[in-house]
């Protein structure tokens, strides 16, 4: 008999095993700097999320925390700051080729996982899960304030 406690830790441990994996294959791809907090930044630029405050909006994270991440994801190469076409004063976040790179690779990579994971468990069994998770939880996938909600 399993205590109460244990779904969430199962949870938790299955998204850290597939996220470890994941920057462990990024690593060996060219993008050997990403950490996780990285893919929910670009998931956010790529969804719209301009601006060090947009982006902590998004995030659940202080618009100084964000601004942070942005400059180090800058330094790294992943965006980049350009002048706003309806503002001259603003500057915008934006992806650049090796953001949108990274990105990729990590589609793939989770495509990829995932075939690891039904070759394990079982291609039925793995889908049972996924469609038992799908009835558990809300529908938008790419809700991205987990790091503030960690926070």
């Amino acid at each position: 008999m399993s205590n109460g406690f244990e779904l969430p830790l199962r949870l938790l441990m299955a998204f850290r095993v597939l996220i470890d994996a994941l920057h462990e294959e990024l690593a060996e791809r060219g993008h050997p700097g990403m950490r996780p907090m990285h893919g929910f930044v670009l998931q956010a630029v790529a969804r719209g999320a301009d601006s060090a405050a947009s982006l902590g909006r998004t995030l659940g994270v202080s618009k100084q925390a964000a601004g942070k991440t942005i400059e180090t994801l800058e330094g790294l190469g992943y965006v980049t700051r350009v002048p706003d076409p309806a503002d001259s004063r603003r500057k915008t976040v934006v992806l650049t080729d090796l953001g949108v790179d990274a990105l990729r690779r990590s589609a793939e990579v989770f495509d990829e996982l995932r075939t690891r994971w039904a070759a394990e468990l079982g291609a039925g069994r793995l889908d049972d899960l996924e469609d038992a998770l799908r009835r558990m939880t809300p529908g938008d996938l790419f809700r991205l304030d987990v790091p503030g909600w960690f926070g």
